[in-house]
């Protein structure tokens, strides 16, 4: 059975970080793209990161050069560093485990940023 777990969100501050963490099992994750997506209310849902299995990372231009995409294969880990939040981050952050036509999605994790 897969499981998809992000864990990390909370509210911040206006230029505050945070670090989410999504865990994977039931999957061989090295195999797997990993990527963050995020939705705000009345809003699509955006992908804001990826990270192919071998490691490279790309950005939704609304986060480049303040967000972090990393993954751990030993800890079956991704996790998304996030720096100096602005209060347009507020959302829901979705882990998802790709890799063919197989798709599988965690519950998510709520981000705010408020002063």
């Amino acid at each position: 059975q897969v499981q998809v777990v992000e864990s990390g969100g909370g509210l911040v501050q206006p230029g505050g970080s945070l670090r989410l963490s999504c865990a994977a099992s039931g999957i061989i994750f090295s195999n797997y793209a990993m990527a963050w997506y995020r939705q705000a209310p009345g809003k699509q849902r955006e992908l804001v990161a990826t990270i192919s299995s071998g490691g490279s990372g790309s950005y939704a231009d609304s986060v480049k050069g303040r967000f972090t995409i990393a993954r751990d294969n030993a800890k079956n880990t991704v996790y998304l560093q996030m720096n100096r939040l602005k209060p347009e981050d507020t959302a829901v952050y979705s882990c998802n485990a790709e890799r063919l036509q197989a798709r599988y999605w965690g519950q998510g994790t709520q981000v705010t940023v408020s002063s």
